[in-house]
């Protein structure tokens, strides 16, 4: 019987549906288009920002940040910010990323543009026509105009002539008070070499352009009158106290003027402050009755500065009328059976400014007394006079009133223990827990060190603590807590063998690398 070998017949193969094909395949590229877009756009609407530099460069600092929430975003009209910068300037990347984050924060009420002077002429051209002065610097132009007023007017002066007896008319262009310029100089800080060649050492941006922005807004400066006739602060030099306390305002848009108060019957009524600063001669009842009436205005705001233990005695009477006593004593420690006069304390909840310091620690370096305070006494209370403890000495601190003297020690008779100190504290008269009448309370300052004015003896809580006070003072709740920060720079100290070594090695080194690498993908791949 012969066997069938014949093979199977194969089936015959399936038309090939090339119009199905092509569907899915569309819409496969179709929904990987939408999935793509709409990551995109997720992405673009819904991220968080990390900052990993060092120092936090790239972050806004809290009081920043407040001041965008509290007043730029409820704004009706954005503003401009236009940053003419060229590309090639020293921090240009900085304050790009700094000008961006301020537009993020700001809900749309900045806008900014960025603007290279050398590669946008025709623009540059019209920024210069438009705000009447030559970009021939790198800074940023902030516009809070929130009308259709003038960018600039001009105004006629009279300047002496070379004539002694006649005088010339100059006709100067003043900006509009909500028109500000941020310069690049004014953000660095720049120090001399060994060589005595100028150069940067620090970069200070969000420090200045925070001052420019709550400048423009305002469109004037607020006034704090210095007591100059009573005070013993040094002034001369760029690093004097009352240059650093002169500076620190202004970067809060406060103007602090000089003022004897022997010459006047009264504070000017433009004064939204007094500042009176380390007080060497006491006041004369004539002066005595001037700060009085300016206290009890429906708003004042005065800040005090006391040297330790030597408050003049009708100051420290006045004082003590409101609830806030200087003491005669120093503040010390014993530390390896030795004095320790650098004091430590932390914040208290005291007011809303402090909250954000609250139970932190901070240092007086220099000289400090204490201060009694008198928080919650029921005469003070019916005179609607609140004095609140802001900063409390840390155990093992007292007040010493017989410093200087052998074998000091803790005296519980005649000394004041740490519980019952504070170095800081303020004073308000007034309705101020009241919405309707809180506007129309008096506010005090009072701290009982005056060294931590000294740059060399600074630190950034105390810098935080008076900028923070002095808002308060002027009812700038939108300024409280944690200022900027200043940042340094960095010179790696390398030898110059160890430069050579490492130029050799970019320039040789890895180009060889590289090459060795790719000849060895390039060999595999033929075999």
């Amino acid at each position: 019987m012969s066997q069938d070998t014949s093979e199977p017949k194969a089936k015959p193969a399936r038309p090939l549906n090339r119009w199905g094909q092509g569907t899915l395949s569309i819409l496969q590229i179709v929904f990987l288009a939408v999935a793509l877009i709409a990551l995109n756009y997720l992405a673009a609407h819904h991220f968080v920002r990390s900052d990993l530099s060092r120092e936090a460069a790239y972050t806004l600092s809290p009081t920043t940040k407040l001041y965008l929430e509290k007043e730029i975003s409820p704004r009706a009209k954005p503003m401009k910010w236009i940053m003419a910068y060229r590309r090639s300037a020293e921090f240009y990347e900085r304050v790009r990323v700094l000008a961006e984050e301020y537009a993020r924060l700001s809900d749309g009420k900045i806008e900014l543009e960025i603007v290279d002077p050398l590669r946008s002429s025709d623009r540059t051209q019209e920024l210069m026509a438009t705000y009447g002065f030559p970009l021939t610097k790198d800074l940023i132009i902030i516009d809070a105009r929130t009308d259709d007023s003038a960018v600039s007017t001009e105004e006629e002066t009279e300047t002496p002539a070379l004539d002694a007896n006649s005088t010339e008319k100059k006709t100067v262009r003043i900006l509009n008070p909500h028109v500000k310029v941020v310069i690049a100089e004014d953000m660095t800080i720049y120090a001399k070499d060994n060589n005595g060649q100028r150069r940067s050492v620090g970069f200070q941006g969000e420090d200045v352009m925070t001052a420019r922005l709550v400048e423009s807004v305002e469109g004037r400066a607020r006034k704090m009158y210095f007591v100059a006739d009573k005070s013993r602060i040094e002034a001369e030099g760029e690093k004097s106290p009352l240059k650093f306390l002169q500076d620190l305002l202004q970067l809060q848009n406060v103007e602090l003027r000089g003022l004897n108060i022997a010459n006047v019957d009264e504070i000017p009524a433009d004064a939204e402050g007094l500042a009176l600063i380390a007080p060497k001669y006491d006041l004369t009842d004539k002066e005595l009755a001037v700060l009085d009436k300016y206290w009890n205005r429906p708003r004042a705001a005065v800040l005090m500065l006391l040297k330790p233990g030597d408050t003049p005695p009708k100051l420290r009477t006045f004082l003590r009328g409101y609830g806030v006593t200087p003491r005669r004593d120093r503040v010390i420690s014993m530390q390896d059976k030795s004095i320790n006069s650098v004091a430590r304390g932390v914040f208290t909840y005291g007011v809303d400014f402090t909250k954000d310091f609250a139970l932190q620690g901070v240092i007086f370096e220099g000289a400090t007394s204490s201060l009694e305070v008198r928080e919650g006494a029921d005469d003070l209370m019916n005179r609607q006079i609140n004095p609140v403890g802001l900063i409390q000495a840390t155990d093992g601190f007292w007040g010493e009133t017989k410093f200087g003297e052998k074998n000091t020690t803790f005296d519980e008779n005649e000394d004041t223990k740490a519980s019952s100190m504070f170095y800081a504290a303020s004073i308000t008269r007034g309705a101020a827990n009241n919405d309707k009448f809180a506007a129309e309370t008096s506010r005090m300052i009072v701290v009982s060190n005056t060294d931590f004015l000294d740059p060399d003896r600074q630190h950034e809580e105390n810098v935080d603590f008076l900028a923070s006070s002095v808002n308060w003072l002027m009812d700038r709740q939108s300024l409280f807590g944690i200022g900027p920060r200043s940042l340094g720079t960095y010179k790696l100290p390398l030898l110059e063998a160890q430069v050579s070594f490492i130029n050799r090695v970019n320039l040789f080194f890895l180009p060889a690398l590289l090459a060795i690498i790719g000849a060895f993908v390039w060999s595999s791949r033929r075999a």
